[in-house]
């Protein structure tokens, strides 16, 4: 067979088939890389951002209806893949599992690594330090320690510098020590991880055992933590109504604080401040306290949050009966900074005919020339309502869930207007006004304020804040400690003096070895009684320090300072035989 036709008489080799617990395995290493996991991560931080660019269930249910409302195309594609709901969807909470997985599947087998390397004694001294990064020699004078002392003396001299010591006895009675220290820095790191795990582990335990719920509250109202109280409420997945703490509050009176002194922020909101009577549990004495924005108030765990304020005029809407078919404070909702507030009035218990009213209500009302009213300020100055009124079928009846703010005027037929001869309804305190056609009459009775309150329940914040503080601290710890190796070996040379010479090697990075090198030479020097280098040879390898100062007690040996401590000896370009050399 000619050499031109071997390679046509080759096949190609055919690899082995994995088998079903083959691709598991491989899959499983795939998974629990550190490659994987910061894919991951990075993925979950982008899987994130819908959450902060469209309005989420949890946060505000109605927000959602009116974007969904205003946007019908988008709001319903955008519903389908749970862009409202992006912290409980179902691809998040896959990126969320997976990362869980991955982070304990790769932190785990490190840490039982890291175990192992804690119990293991130091890397072996290797046979040539003068091949490592820096490197230094000292010959001792006649006076000095023998090489088995000078090496005793080394890793005293080690020990105290933080590092993990082993002295090795090695031919012809000469020794060694094998020195380490940094371990910290990869317990460091392997904490970061495993605090991350923790941070996920409560994430995931909270999201189960929370909850969260909306209450408005008028003054004077009260309010006992049951479910049917709530306005809005969204628990976790494991959430049980047993669960819930038996306590109680009642909105006593509500102050608002506003600039009076500021021409360019004049009548800017300064300071809430709610004043509630709290129980907590049946039969408990009333303990009465202030909440304020940004102070939430703790009731047995449960964190109660200020988070919004407003007029609710109290009114009352008789029908053409003369009964009444609605009475008491309206919630207005504050469209600016002087809470201008919308107004929708609800008595589907009129008869004969059901009533509707829509306007604003205005704190501190002005008239203009146009004849339209608006209002110039915040607080109840000269407070008025502003409505226009319908009657026909509410459509409450039909049991659909319908915005309280919302008034569907399609199917009713307008009473009062600006466009119609009777004209709108404007009502100061205490005044009524009589319907067209006998349907009913409204009076404006006075002024409430409300408040809105965010009621949270979460038991895993606390391990989360903790993992998390853990978590930073030990970023720091695995970025600023510096991994570090250093073997010293004690000699005679051909003179019959002791030689010592120690390498140093950098786990990673390499900043700080150099200052190293300079610390340990110049222990050396405090310690033992060290020759002046005769020549280039035996000059080798000693750090260069214009500001060093001879050693103390060796007054009988002076040496010219800069002969014996020439620039750091830089290791030749040709890397090392690690097998022989340098230990992994």
């Amino acid at each position: 067979m000619s050499h031109t036709d071997a390679p046509n008489q080759r096949q190609d080799a055919e690899l082995p088939a994995l088998g079903f617990t083959g691709t598991l395995r491989f899959l499983w290493v795939q998974l629990t890389s550190m490659r994987t996991a910061l894919m991951l991560l990075l993925l979950l931080a982008v899987a994130a951002v819908p959450g902060s660019l469209f309005p989420q269930r949890p946060a505000g249910p109605g927000i959602v209806d009116d974007y969904i409302s205003d946007n019908p195309a988008a709001g319903e594609w955008l519903d389908r893949f749970q862009m409202f709901d992006v912290y409980s969807s179902v691809w998040f909470s896959a990126i969320y599992l997976l990362l869980f997985v991955s982070l304990i599947g790769c932190v785990f087998p490190r840490a039982v690594k890291h175990a192992k390397a804690l119990r293991s004694a130091p890397p072996r001294t290797p046979r040539l330090l003068s091949r490592l990064p820096e490197y230094g020699k000292v010959v001792l004078e006649s006076t000095g320690p023998s090489p088995r002392d000078a090496v005793d003396q080394a890793a005293k001299i080690l020990k105290k510098r933080g590092y993990r010591i082993q002295v090795r006895q090695e031919a012809e009675g000469n020794a060694s020590v094998g020195a380490e220290r940094g371990y910290v820095r990869e317990i460091g790191n392997i904490v970061f991880h495993l605090s991350l795990i923790g941070v996920l582990a409560f994430m995931a335990a909270g999201s189960m055992l929370s909850y969260r719920g909306q209450k408005i509250l008028v003054e004077g109202e009260g309010f006992a933590n049951t479910l049917v109280a709530y306005d809005a409420f969204t628990p976790g997945s494991a959430f049980s109504e047993q669960k819930l703490n038996p306590f109680s509050m009642t909105l006593d009176s509500f102050e608002a604080e506003f600039d009076r002194e500021s021409d360019t922020h004049y009548g800017q909101a300064l300071d809430f401040t709610a004043v509630l009577g709290v129980r907590h549990g049946p039969g408990e004495p009333e303990q009465t306290t202030e909440l304020k924005v940004n102070h939430p108030l703790d009731i047995d765990g449960v964190r109660v949050y200020l988070v919004g304020n407003g007029y609710a005029p109290e009114v009352t809407v008789r029908d053409g009966i003369g009964n009444i078919a609605f009475q008491g404070p309206v919630i207005g909702r504050a469209e600016d900074q002087v809470y201008t507030s919308l107004m929708v009035i609800k008595a589907p218990d009129s008869e004969p005919d059901q009533l509707g009213f829509v306007g604003f209500f205005l704190p501190t009302a002005y008239t203009g020339e146009d004849g339209v009213a608006i209002s110039i300020d915040p607080e109840l100055l000269n407070p008025e309502l502003n409505l226009n009124s319908y009657y026909g079928d509410l459509g409450l009846d039909t049991g659909e869930p319908q915005n309280v703010y919302v008034l569907d005027t399609d199917t009713l037929t307008e009473l009062n207007s600006r466009n119609l001869e009777a004209g709108g309804i404007t009502l100061s305190p205490g005044e009524s006004y009589e319907l067209p056609e006998g349907k009913g009459s409204i009076a404006f009775d006075g002024v409430k304020r409300f408040v809105g309150l965010d009621i949270v329940y979460d038991p895993a914040k606390w391990g989360v804040g903790i993992f998390a503080v853990l978590a930073m601290l030990a970023l720091g710890v695995s970025l600023f400690v510096r991994r570090r190796r250093v073997w010293v070996r004690g000699t005679t040379d051909p003179n019959g003096y002791t030689t010592v010479e120690y390498g140093l090697l950098a786990r990673g990075e390499s900043f700080g070895l150099r200052e190293e090198n300079v610390a340990l030479r110049r222990q050396m020097e405090r310690t033992w009684p060290v020759q002046a280098p005769k020549d280039a040879d035996d000059a080798e390898g000693g750090p260069s320090t214009s500001d060093y100062k001879p050693p103390s007690g060796h007054d009988a040996h002076p040496v010219d300072i800069q002969a014996a401590m020439p620039a750091i000896h830089r290791p030749p370009e040709s890397k090392p035989n690690t097998t022989e050399n340098r230990p992994e």
